[in-house]
């Protein structure tokens, strides 16, 4: 099974038009398609070709309502808050838009303990997780803008240091996109408008 998953595309729509050119099974778009939410009637079209096989999270650029309405105007699915199985079964991929609270009142944000109640029932997983947030984990290679600057989630970073999920995924952080690392067993990345591409049996 292949999955794409793309972060932060920001009303790029040639970025938008390259990653839907790419063949896959599952599209996961993780976070920030938009600016303030503007612009969706644009790139739902685009997103539009890949039906249900594209998932929406909403950044910190868009509400939840935003991504439900702009999913069921669409025909595409809302990936907010909420967990599937992946490749027959195998794996389980849970999906957590927003960022924690930034200087920008964006209109997707969580207190660090909002985003560590909506992660609790992931923990423990009978299977192995693929964690996609929108927002990376505090003091990692994920977050930083700079050197010595660090914007990520306290609460993502205590899940994924507890945890351990066999994949996890991420945006927000723009310096970072790109940038892969290993968090103990984990596998992370911050994604950016290149995406990725994950293969698994």
């Amino acid at each position: 099974m292949k999955i794409l998953f793309f972060s932060d595309i920001h009303g790029d729509l040639k970025a938008l038009d390259r990653l839907m050119a790419i063949d896959a099974d599952l599209y996961v778009a993780a976070g920030d398609v938009s600016n303030f939410a503007r612009g969706l009637e644009n790139i739902g079209p685009k997103l539009a070709v890949k039906g249900e096989s594209m998932l929406v999270m909403p950044g910190n650029h868009e509400s939840d309502r935003d991504i439900e309405r702009f999913c069921e105007r669409y025909g595409l699915r809302s990936f907010h808050n909420t967990a599937i199985d992946v490749a027959g079964g195998a794996y389980r991929m849970a999906g957590l838009g927003y960022s924690n609270i930034t200087p920008f009142e964006t209109p997707g944000e969580y207190t660090e303990a909002q985003i560590a109640e909506r992660l609790e029932p992931w923990k423990n997983s009978d299977k192995p997780l693929i964690l996609v947030c929108h927002c990376p984990p505090k003091d990692t290679a994920l977050d930083a803008s700079g050197p010595g600057k660090h914007f990520g989630s306290s609460a993502i970073r205590s899940f994924l240091d507890e945890q351990q999920p066999e994949y996890f995924f991420c945006g927000h952080i723009h310096e970072a996109a790109g940038v892969e690392t290993r968090l103990g067993r984990t596998y992370g990345r911050n994604l950016g408008k290149a995406g990725y591409i994950l293969e698994i049996a």
